[in-house]
């Protein structure tokens, strides 16, 4: 078997789109279609199956790219492992980090990662949280900086907390919400809303505490996906609500914001670090998981993981 029909094979079969895959690779569409055809042929089995939409796995293709996902992400663990034997060099360590999450706590990390190990080179993705966890699935990320309520209960993950991060519902400090004796959750109906898009965690959470009380959902007018950080003028000169995290309301930005105190609309969450179980950690990612373990008790006033090398320290999606 070749390796690059297996690659062929594993691109195809996660987009599900020839052209797509082809682009991705770098590759003809003619070449990627006979690699799919080589492959097929050699395990004599029907790997796709040709849709209106794209391609769409068989059974027996749905189980040998479970398995050989697998093997291709062992074969690179390897090949990076022996690299750093080989070259006795500190290497490269990619880091999946949400928006939120990346000038407060892993920028300070990483300065103290370069000042340690001032060889090391580290590719970082700011993106959401479902775009990371696929990447840290796929092999593309060493460690993922998120909530960890973002992964549900899987036997692929672990995770190690750093600090709690409780979000809440804010607004402008003059807004006239703040003028009433009392607020109940009622009283939010009338504001409209700057949040993330639907696929957030957040807005999803948001979202159910209005059905929860049989309202209807947010009235949004601003959907963004960048930080609070980033549109706060806007809040600071509307009555619109938004949701904003405990760590951007003791930034510089959070000085004009003001929580709604209602317990029905403050989500306890926690920050972690997710990593692939029995990925292979290099020596550079090791220490940036040892520093990050150190930046978030030094937040939360606990002290660090007693073992972050060993971070199976529970699955991840069993925290809150």
């Amino acid at each position: 078997m070749r390796l690059e029909d297996l690659d062929y094979f594993l691109a195809v079969a996660r987009v599900g789109h020839m052209g797509r895959a082809a682009d991705e690779l770098g590759v003809s569409q003619p070449a990627l279609t006979k690699g799919i055809r080589r492959l097929e042929q050699e395990l004599r089995l029907q790997l796709f199956h040709r849709t209106s939409k794209g391609m769409e796995l068989t059974m027996p293709g749905q189980a040998f790219f479970q398995r050989s996902m697998q093997a291709r992400r062992g074969l690179d663990d390897a090949l990076r492992e022996a690299g750093d034997l080989h070259r006795g060099t500190v290497g490269l360590v990619r880091v999946g980090v949400t928006p939120l999450l990346a000038e407060p706590f892993f920028n300070p990390a990483c300065v103290a990662l370069l000042a340690q190990r001032p060889a090391a080179r580290v590719s970082v993705s700011v993106n959401l949280n479902d775009a990371l966890l696929s990447g840290l699935r796929q092999g593309a990320l060493d460690m993922v900086i998120c909530s960890l309520h973002a992964a549900a209960a899987s036997d692929e993950l672990d995770s190690v907390a750093l600090f709690a991060d409780d979000l809440y519902v804010a607004a402008r400090a003059g807004h006239p919400l703040f003028g009433r004796s009392r607020i109940g959750f009622g009283d939010l109906a009338p504001y409209r809303w700057i949040l993330p898009g639907p696929q957030v965690a957040a807005r999803r959470w948001l979202e159910s505490r209005f059905r929860q009380h049989g309202s209807e959902p947010p009235d949004v007018v601003i959907e963004s996906n960048a930080s609070v950080a980033s549109l706060a003028s806007i809040l600071l000169n509307t009555d619109l609500l938004t949701v904003v995290s405990e760590i951007t309301l003791g930034s510089a930005v959070g000085r004009g914001l003001n929580v709604v105190p209602l317990e029905d609309v403050t989500w306890h969450r926690e920050i972690g670090l997710l990593t692939l179980r029995g990925a292979y950690r290099s020596p550079l990612a090791q220490r940036l998981v040892e520093i990050l373990c150190e930046h978030g008790a030094a937040r939360s006033g606990r002290p660090a993981a007693a073992d972050p090398a060993g971070i199976p320290q529970r699955r991840a999606g069993r925290s809150g």
